[in-house]
């Protein structure tokens, strides 16, 4: 009986292998790897398997899109030495993302060790704002209601450095709890693991001091605008929370961003969120050369 399972076996799978060396991907993947047709016939659901998956990612626009059984990767057959290896590759976006995490981490080292007497004063075109930090680092009180800064300019000029030296000598002299946040990543963030989204949304709206980091930067959508910056930042005017946001755009530019159409409903709930942002910081412009180069 063993003997005759094994011929209905071998024979459903010699008839796959006939369906699917029809297929030119197929036998180009078989050639590749060397296979003879009884190594391709019983390795015929893996190597359809690698097929499928490179399809999916060549049509794939996004990580939000991802149909592959590890999301963000692609299985991948290898053969070294006559043997043969399985494993899961990382798509673009997979890498995008982790070399924007790596990049990030180096920045964030750097800006974790920032303090007021790392600033650089040499630029006058950058005194009008240093002077608010330096003002706003002496006269900070827990629990007051007291405006942070909208702080717009160019890129790499140093927004997000004057925060980080201002938060960092809050929390070292007077205790205060901080958190610079580079938006898009607190959107991903949250969209990536809903387990604790309630948790993670609760400690942006709770904590001392919230710089949201690049804000303007993130693609729109009715989710990140309204459930989640919106619930924000009513939270925070609600609980008097002192509130920071570093951005390219003015406020007149983050408010045309905002609106992801050109109606009356759009129109209303981009202001809505700008008002919200009015209440809480106070603009300014950093005027400067690229720091970053």
């Amino acid at each position: 009986m063993n003997i005759n399972f094994k011929i209905k076996e071998e024979k459903e799978l010699n008839e796959n292998l006939l369906q699917s060396i029809k297929d030119p991907a197929f036998n180009k993947l078989v050639n590749k790897l060397q296979l003879t047709k009884k190594e391709a016939m019983y390795l015929n659901s893996k190597l359809n398997k690698e097929i499928l998956e490179h399809e999916n990612c060549h049509h794939c626009k996004g990580l939000f899109q991802c149909q592959n059984s590890l999301k963000g990767h692609c299985f991948v057959i290898q053969k070294e030495n006559q043997q043969l290896y399985y494993s899961y590759a990382p798509c673009k976006y997979t890498k995008q993302i982790e070399d924007q995490k790596r990049e990030k981490n180096l920045e964030n080292t750097f800006y974790m060790r920032a303090r007021l007497k790392d600033i650089h004063t040499n630029d006058k075109k950058r005194l009008k704002v240093i002077k608010w930090i330096i003002l706003f680092a002496e006269n900070y009180q827990l629990n007051e209601n007291t405006k942070g800064l909208y702080l717009s300019g160019s890129f790499g000029s140093g927004k997000t450095f004057l925060i980080s030296a201002l938060f960092n000598e809050l929390e070292y002299l007077k205790g205060v709890s901080t958190k610079l946040v580079y938006f898009p990543e607190l959107l991903r963030d949250l969209k990536n693991d809903w387990t604790d989204y309630e948790d993670k949304l609760s400690y942006y709206e709770k904590v001392d001091l919230l710089c949201i980091d690049d804000i303007g930067s993130e693609k729109v959508s009715d989710w990140s605008r309204d459930e989640v910056l919106g619930t924000i930042l009513q939270a925070r005017m609600n609980n008097n929370k002192t509130t920071f946001f570093t951005s390219n755009l003015t406020l007149e530019e983050l408010e045309n961003h905002f609106k992801t159409k050109d109606t009356s409903e759009e129109i209303l709930k981009s202001g809505r969120i700008m008002e919200r942002i009015k209440q809480l910081s106070l603009p300014l412009e950093l005027i400067s050369e690229n720091k970053r180069i």
